[in-house]
């Protein structure tokens, strides 16, 4: 699930994977990606990250606000 922004602006996130289970998934697409010949940057899971972007044009965020379940 992505983040769910039915309930204010900040995304909540209280329905994501358990974080052992997410990483696991994270590794497998991760892996995926690299047998597809594609190459794959990672940085440590779950580890606080500042990052720096410099955004040259428009942004799109799809928010879609169906209840799935």
């Amino acid at each position: 699930m992505f983040g769910d922004v039915r309930r204010g602006r900040r995304p909540s996130f209280d329905q994501a994977m358990e974080p052992i289970a997410a990483e696991s998934l994270y590794e497998a697409f991760v892996a995926s990606l690299r047998r597809s010949g594609l190459r794959v940057e990672t940085g440590r899971f779950r580890a606080m990250m500042r990052v720096r972007a410099d955004n040259d044009g428009p942004v799109t965020i799809l928010i879609d606000s169906r209840k799935l379940f």
